[in-house]
């Protein structure tokens, strides 16, 4: 998993690679569906860091696959779907020169008016703009029908002066505006050296950010971000993502984006994944994003939208609420048509998207489908690795295990 690639390269070596943001999460799996973690902006995807890997194909072939040998598969692994051509048993990835500083800004505020909250996303909108649209910042911001605004983003190679300079002018706004917003002083920003970064010793200073995994087979060291605990044995009432093209950004667009993000929040609150979205990352790691084969969007969206809603954990004790889950489902889906009015025919990200995705070749991978399909063909005619909406799937059976027609 991703946190003892990360111990190892940056804790270790000293180095970075491109992983997941979450630390549990499987290097071949992330690696297959294009990745993406909490700096893609500066470092890409981790499918485009892919130097080799080997893999055993449906026929029992093991094959070693790069550039120079059989590259149409080797172009597959970097984001055509985790186990979709065969099982990898070894991978090798790029590492880089690894920032001098991490860090972390954390911030929730609330708008007492309707109005006063449309002004606090064009404000922040704004500001992104101007300030946050480059390859020092990532994660997210979330909005909610309440009229919550919160952020949890990471910056890398940027100081705590100059991330609180980054923002200072949306604080600004908030404090002149006192009977129309609370939270001004939740304002948190934190910068380390970045070798730190997945040290659970420094880490479980701030209190919640990190559980320690103590189960008798975890490696010493292991955990898990705080709020991903929520999320063992969650039954999914709903699951949905799109990005959102970077022309949304521009002063002309602003006012439309606004007003759809606004329109979304009304039905359920949401996340923008700054850092799924490689606009505003640089020329290299965009045309690298390109000779993948996910859709093209990717390279020029600033953002994923996940909308998404869960159940209580099955693991600790919960059950589905049907009916309940109908009707939340439905208001996801609601929130999402409402922000798809300002990105009516951009894709979705295969690793977090909606079970129903509807044209979902096109979705996942644009034009690089057909591509893809070939390749599939070739490697794996019989469709040995088949599951939903994976390359190949048409006519079979939603469990992947029978043929529909």
């Amino acid at each position: 998993m991703w946190l003892h690639a990360y111990k190892a390269v940056t804790g270790g070596a000293g180095r970075y690679v491109q992983g997941g943001g979450c630390t549990t999460v499987g290097v071949a799996g992330l690696v297959q569906g294009g990745g993406f973690g909490s700096f893609s902006k500066a470092f890409g995807l981790a499918g485009a860091g892919l130097l080799e890997a080997e893999i055993v194909t449906a026929d029992g072939k093991v094959r070693v696959v790069n550039h120079a040998q059989e590259p149409d598969l080797f172009w597959a692994l970097k984001g055509g779907g985790g186990g979709t051509f065969g099982v990898l048993t070894r991978l090798t990835l790029a590492t880089h020169e690894l920032p001098q500083m991490f860090g972390s800004v954390r911030l929730s505020l609330k708008a007492h008016s309707d109005e006063a909250y449309r002004r606090l996303l064009a404000r922040f909108v704004d500001l992104y703009a101007t300030s946050l649209f480059n390859p020092h910042w990532g994660e997210q911001v979330h909005v909610g029908p309440d009229n919550s605004f919160a952020v949890d983003m990471v910056t890398q190679g940027v100081t705590q002066a100059e991330a609180r300079a980054a923002w200072q002018p949306l604080l600004d706004f908030v404090a002149a505006n006192p009977t129309d917003y609370e939270g001004a002083g939740s304002f948190f920003a934190v910068s380390f050296p970045a070798r730190l970064f997945w040290n659970a010793d420094m880490l479980k200073m701030v209190p919640g950010n990190i559980v320690s995994d103590t189960r008798p087979e975890a490696t010493p060291g292991d955990f898990w971000w705080g709020g991903n605990g929520t999320e063992v044995g969650i039954y999914w009432h709903a699951y949905t993502s799109a990005w959102l093209p970077a022309s949304l950004l521009q002063p002309a667009n602003r006012a439309r984006f606004v007003d759809a993000w606004f329109a979304a929040s009304r039905h359920w609150g949401f996340g923008l994944h700054c850092n799924k979205g490689l606009a505003g990352a640089s020329d290299a790691v965009r045309a690298a994003a390109r000779e993948t084969p996910m859709n093209p969007d990717v390279a020029d969206a600033f953002a994923l939208a996940i909308i998404a809603d869960v159940g209580q954990s099955l693991y600790t004790g919960g059950q589905p609420d049907q009916p309940g889950a109908k009707a939340r489902a439905d208001r996801v889906q609601a929130a999402m048509k409402a922000l798809r009015v300002a990105a009516p025919d951009t894709g979705a990200y295969v690793n977090e998207c909606d079970y129903f995705q509807s044209d979902w070749q096109r979705a996942f991978w644009g034009p690089n489908y057909a591509r893809l399909a070939r390749i599939k063909r070739r490697y794996d005619p019989a469709g040995l690795f088949t599951a939903h909406h994976t390359v190949g799937s048409e006519g079979w059976s939603a469990d992947g295990f029978s043929r529909t027609a």
